[in-house]
């Protein structure tokens, strides 16, 4: 069996903002480690720098995970290339995997990244919204994917498989417009009010509002979903566990599932039972152990 069967046999393993469980999340060390783990793609969150950068974080604001503040909207790339986004982590990057002060990454530095990868290799690439930039953060990214040999048309550059996701639907409908539908995912995952409201610190109404709005995004989302108009189909698992008969009905549609963020031995084997074709993962390397152990044992 050539190792194109054996991947074809087994759901494709994508590695979550790199092997974000071993080095911190969108980092050079964290892809680098993915492509050592023989992830057969990596999923990164795109945002742009005030200056127009196509860079790699998964959140708005700094805060999180880096030792500085604010919007990234705010920012020039030269400014956010003076912060530390690797130390909050609390693991040493071994030299090989570059210095601290190389670890933030743009979308082209990614591209230089999967190149270099020797093999055939996925990039899933995540739209966040809402974006300051609204649909110009798409544009920019596709124009950025153009300048470095992207072909629309097949959704290829050199040995990279680029596809695009969003939990937006007028992102995807923006995206439909100049990418084929099979390079198309739909994010969709259950919207939780408490949480929601918890984790930006709203209050009851603002939450609500906001709820409102994102449970709108969601029903056109599963609509979207329900017609068919993208080729890919990216449910979170929660919402796989909870809308087993959804799930069910849009995989006999015939398009491709990729399922996030799926971490434990019963999360991979629950979607390797249900047919799922892509798994998306903070630890590729477990995952695939796991999931060749179990080719191995049928």
């Amino acid at each position: 069996m050539t190792t194109d069967e054996s991947a074809a046999a087994r759901p494709l393993v994508y590695a979550h903002r790199g092997a974000s469980e071993a080095f911190a999340e969108h980092t050079r060390a964290a892809y680098l480690q993915a492509i050592a783990d023989g992830a057969d793609g990596v999923e990164c969150d795109i945002h742009l720098t005030r200056d127009q950068h196509a860079v790699l974080l998964h959140d708005a604001n700094l805060d999180r995970t880096s030792d500085g503040t604010g919007p990234v909207a705010d920012r020039t790339l030269n400014e956010l290339r003076q912060l530390d986004f690797s130390s909050w982590k609390g693991v040493r990057i071994p030299d090989d995997y570059g210095a601290r002060s190389a670890q933030f990454l743009t979308l082209p530095e990614l591209l230089v990244l999967l190149r270099n990868a020797g093999r055939e290799i996925g990039l899933a690439i995540e739209f966040k919204h809402p974006s300051p930039f609204q649909l110009k953060l798409e544009d920019r990214v596709l124009q950025v994917l153009r300048s470095e040999g992207w072909d629309p048309a097949t959704s290829r550059l050199g040995n990279i498989t680029v596809s695009f996701m969003s939990f937006s639907p007028d992102s995807v409908k923006h995206l439909l417009r100049s990418v084929p539908a099979s390079a198309v995912c739909q994010l969709v995952d259950e919207v939780n009010v408490e949480e929601l409201r918890e984790e930006l610190g709203l209050g009851a109404f603002t939450g609500g509002a906001l709820a409102n709005v994102m449970k709108a995004a969601q029903t056109e989302a599963e609509r979207i979903l329900d017609d068919c108009e993208t080729g890919l189909a990216g449910p979170g698992i929660d919402y796989v566990r909870e809308h087993s008969r959804t799930i069910r009905r849009w995989l006999g549609s015939g398009r491709r599932f990729r399922v996030w963020t799926v971490d434990s031995e019963n999360d991979v084997a629950l979607c390797q039972g249900l047919g799922i074709h892509e798994i998306t993962t903070n630890r590729p390397a477990q995952v695939l152990a796991q999931l060749s152990a179990g080719s191995r044992s049928h």
